[in-house]
């Protein structure tokens, strides 16, 4: 089969294009900015990439289209395929039909962990010889691509809580039906397609309805959202993790120590490279997950302590003159406030420089914005780059006093980092974006 990919180059869709040329498909593919990593990722996997939505592209004559979730209504190359009557379908449920099918299906919901609690359960699966198949919406180290076929019925998938496809609103996760689901933490988010909380717990019940009796839920005790999720109605047994009389992690960021617990104690123990409460909590959720696959707890942390992370989750991007540079996706005030505290954790007294980005649709909106002092509470300063933005960065952080800087140029915001940060300092770059390449432009200024 010949499919044409509307949208290749996100993460999601070109996961997709790599499965479907794995499968066997001839594929092709357009989207408004074709460059790498993905294009290259792409082009090596023998995928034809054309940049813009052309009608013309038509004579290519694909046996379907594969829509994805950026495309929407007015897009040149939609609007034709809609009015000749030609055959399209959404990514998720190209996916669910085409590799999903018949499988075991590991799906990892959540606001928050999806890409790291996805990347160590297909690692873990990995390391006890279970060749499972995953799509991540990231890159894990362990594996160095964001999606694989596999070689079991095993298949691991993040589990996106975001609206399908211009002609599809419910959540992609309604298309994959697994068989384990982990439900990592439920807040508002997306304030640009859901109104409330309300509205996404309600899709999460749509996700644990489609789970069968002999499936599992993976559930985080401490979230009411999900509480209250369950108490729609689940028909499928659940385990939950952070209870303080159940399943639970502790550990030590300075040493890496991260140990187990169950209702009667200790389980076991490791020493692993991750930090932060948020992290322990995903590798509880991750162990209960592949235990229902059959993979014990013992085994399950031996392979965490060979767990590489994912790319764009704490990555060192460079040491300059004793200053550490990170690059983080953390875009959502929790998500911040998470990854902060864990820094703050590992590096103890030392400074630590945020340099944020509010890029998510949620954030430019301004949803959150009144949440943000709190969430940069253990950082020296916080610079925030204000481009683009519908709201007043300046006002928002302005509890922050002299510890919050703002600039509406990128060069400007590169050089007053630069200028204030002295050896020992950590530089923490948190966007769910590119940010204009600020990693390589703070290193380079560093070192001159």
């Amino acid at each position: 089969m010949h499919i044409h990919i509307l949208g290749i180059c996100g993460t999601f869709m070109g996961g997709i294009a790599q499965l479907a040329v794995a499968s066997g498909h001839r594929v092709t593919g357009c989207d408004a900015n074709v460059y790498p990593p993905m294009s290259d990722q792409l082009r090596h996997a023998g995928i034809e990439l054309i940049e813009g939505f052309a009608s013309e592209q038509l004579a290519l004559n694909p046996d379907i289209f594969v829509i994805g979730n950026a495309v929407s209504r007015g897009n040149p190359l939609l609007e034709v395929i809609l009015d000749r009557g030609l055959p399209y379908v959404s990514g998720p449920q190209w996916l669910a039909e085409n590799v999903l099918q018949g499988g075991w299906v590991l799906a990892v919901a959540g606001t928050h962990g999806k890409t790291t609690t996805s990347s160590m359960l297909a690692w873990i699966l990995e390391d006890a010889n279970m060749a499972p198949g995953f799509l991540i919406g990231g890159v894990p180290l362990n594996f160095g691509v964001s999606a694989r076929l596999g070689d079991t019925p095993f298949f691991v998938i993040e589990a996106d809580e975001y609206d399908t496809a211009f002609c599809d609103k419910r959540s992609k996760f309604i298309h994959y039906r697994p068989r384990t689901a982990v439900l990592n933490n439920l807040e508002f988010d997306h304030a640009d397609i859901f109104a409330d909380l309300a509205a996404i717990e309600t899709q999460f019940h749509h996700l644990v309805r489609t789970l069968p009796e002999s499936g599992l839920v993976v559930s985080n005790a401490a979230e009411a959202s999900l509480e209250r999720v369950l108490a729609r109605g689940c028909w499928t047994p659940v385990e939950r993790f952070n209870a303080a009389d159940g399943y639970r992690t502790a550990g030590d960021d300075a040493s890496g120590e991260l140990v187990l617990y169950g209702a009667d104690g200790e389980i076991g123990r490791t020493v692993w490279q991750l930090t932060g409460e948020h992290n322990r909590a995903n590798a509880c959720a991750a162990l209960l997950a592949a235990r229902h696959v059959g993979v014990p707890f013992a085994k399950g942390l031996e392979a965490l302590a060979r767990f590489g992370n994912v790319k764009r989750r704490m990555e060192v991007r460079g040491v300059v003159r004793d200053i550490t540079v990170y690059d983080d996706f953390a875009h959502h005030p929790t998500a911040i406030a998470t990854t902060v505290a864990g820094l703050r954790r590992k590096v103890g007294d030392a400074r630590i420089l945020a340099v944020l980005e509010p890029r998510s649709n949620t954030m430019k909106l301004g949803t959150m914005k009144s949440q943000l002092p709190d969430s940069l509470r253990e950082v020296d300063v916080a610079y925030c780059y204000a481009g683009n933005l519908g709201w007043d960065a300046g006002e928002a952080l302005a509890p922050m006093g002299d510890r919050a800087c703002v600039h509406d140029d990128l060069d400007a915001l590169a050089a007053a980092v630069t200028e204030a940060a002295r050896p020992g300092d950590h530089i923490l770059v948190m966007s769910n974006g590119g940010f204009g390449g600020i990693h390589n432009k703070l290193l380079e200024r560093l070192s001159a």
